[in-house]
């Protein structure tokens, strides 16, 4: 007998999102889901911040702003989120779907490449560096935190944002790493609403979840 398939909410966040409130939110998901609770994807933009890893070290960020720096505990150095950039939090029970940490990150890092080859963007992913790249700029950042077998953080996808923000620091750790938008690499390229679009049309054919239910918030 096959093994019964988890459901899958994917909440749509309309309005700009505080970092805070929905770090804490996952912490909260995380803490209190059972085997039972259906697994969560989270589609968001976040107001404009700095985050620190886990891993993060002071000296990666070059220069002082007026963005506010919150201490994160998902793995990996400082990066940027703020408006027109897409970020997807996945709030997945790894047990239950039979992954491993390395699943899951090729997981997000294939949705990623996948979702750009919709738009003829041909990106690829690193094994000494994760995200996802074009012609050897990032275009797409994650990490994760796993706590009892469960996930939460995700990735983050450059849609139109402002790059001022990344100009700031090491993105991820790396000195010099210059970040690429799909507004740089396409004349007509998607809003934030449309890409959200594509990536529910995405995991609605991936082959991991059943009972997929889209909520906007």
């Amino acid at each position: 007998m096959s093994a019964v398939k988890p459901s899958l909410i994917i909440r749509c966040f309309n309005d700009l999102q505080d970092y805070t409130t929905r770090f804490e939110a996952m912490k909260d998901f995380t803490t209190h889901r059972d085997e039972n609770t259906p697994d969560e994807v989270w589609l968001l933009q976040h107001q404009d911040v700095l985050t620190q890893g886990q891993a993060g070290k002071a000296e990666h960020i070059l220069m002082h702003s007026n963005l506010p720096i919150v201490h994160t505990d998902r793995g990996g150095q400082v990066t940027w989120h703020g408006k027109g950039q897409l970020v997807a939090y996945f709030l997945l029970d790894l047990n239950r779907l039979k992954w491993h940490v390395r699943t899951l990150v090729s997981f997000a890092e294939q949705a990623m490449i996948d979702l750009l080859k919709q738009y003829n963007i041909d990106a690829y992913a690193k094994p000494d560096a994760p995200g996802v790249y074009v012609d050897g700029r990032k275009i797409g950042s994650l990490g994760f935190k796993i706590r009892r077998g469960r996930s939460y953080h995700g990735l983050a996808l450059n849609i139109d944002c402002d790059l001022t923000g990344f100009q700031t620091i090491n993105p991820c750790g790396y000195a010099g790493l210059e970040m690429v938008r799909l507004q740089d690499l396409l004349e007509d390229y998607p809003s934030f609403e449309q890409l959200c679009d594509t990536f529910i049309a995405y995991l609605k054919n991936t082959d991991f979840f059943n009972d997929l239910v889209v909520k906007s918030e």
